[in-house]
């Protein structure tokens, strides 16, 4: 069995778009000169999906930053792929390590290391981060993510800046909302499903998009592709009937409708609240 991979390859158009003429004119022009797109972020920079090797904590070769890389070498000829993700990483453990092993210490440490050797040789930068800040999925847990967001994040991006130097593009992403699957167990699943979008999902990405921009860096809006919000455009989802178009997203770009055992792309179960 086979799905879309985690994030959806309108997204990653919108990535690669984001980039545009500034990473075509990246510091690096020369044909017969390789040049770096590094990837940083969470186990979807990392290319979890459940099809992936157990004792690699379900990695793949499969994952948005190799289909970026596919666009993008369309661009860059001799562009190759520095992927550093790692599952279950937060903002603060990018920071200080503890979950991943790095050469250098912690996921920062290492892409600021890289950067920094390979300065004027990066074409962009991408990261996702943020999604395993937040301990649990109610809105009770949304003010301890949001403050380790904010303490975090506007660091983590100023260090990758200072690094690659201030031509070279740094893309953050928002997030898709998995919770949107609940909406498949009926009336209380579509409760839950609204709810995460207007009191998690939504204010996430809000707080995210506003710290990419403060920063100077350029926002995927995975959100918008993945139509989050959009509970109004009802269309077919097979097997399911009519659903609205968020839903449909949802389960036809990620893992999360499909059943056990491939139905890992969340760790907890979601469950419908009043």
């Amino acid at each position: 069995m086979r799905r879309a991979l985690l994030a959806p390859l309108v997204a990653l158009a919108l990535v690669l778009g984001t980039v545009g003429s500034a990473a075509a004119s990246s510091p690096s022009r020369d044909d017969h000169a390789k040049v770096y797109y590094v990837s940083v972020g969470t186990s979807m920079a990392a290319g979890v999906q459940p099809i992936g090797d157990p004792a690699n904590l379900f990695r793949t070769r499969e994952g948005y930053a190799e289909q970026l890389l596919a666009i993008a070498e369309r661009r860059f000829h001799k562009l190759s792929l520095v992927k550093l993700g790692c599952p279950g990483e937060t903002t603060t453990t990018m920071i200080d390590g503890g979950i991943c092993t790095y050469r250098h210490g912690s996921q920062l440490d290492e892409a600021v290391s890289f950067l920094r050797a390979h300065r004027n040789h990066v074409a962009f930068i991408t990261i996702d981060m943020g999604a395993n800040d937040f301990p649990c999925n109610d809105a009770a847990c949304v003010p301890a993510g949001v403050a380790k967001i904010q303490a975090n994040l506007p660091g983590i991006l100023a260090d990758l800046r200072r690094a690659a130097g201030p031509g070279v593009p740094i893309v953050g992403m928002t997030l898709h909302n998995p919770f949107l699957a609940a909406w498949l167990q009926g009336p209380d699943g579509q409760a839950y499903a609204r709810y995460t979008e207007t009191a998690l999902m939504g204010p996430i990405d809000e707080l995210l998009r506003g710290i990419f921009q403060s920063a100077g860096a350029r926002v995927a809006d995975v959100e918008g592709a993945f139509s989050s919000s959009d509970f109004s455009t009802l269309v077919d989802l097979p097997g399911a009937g009519t659903v609205p178009i968020n839903v449909a997203r949802i389960c036809t770009w990620t893992w999360v409708c499909a059943p056990p055992p491939w139905d890992r792309t969340t760790t907890r179960t979601v469950q419908a609240t009043g």
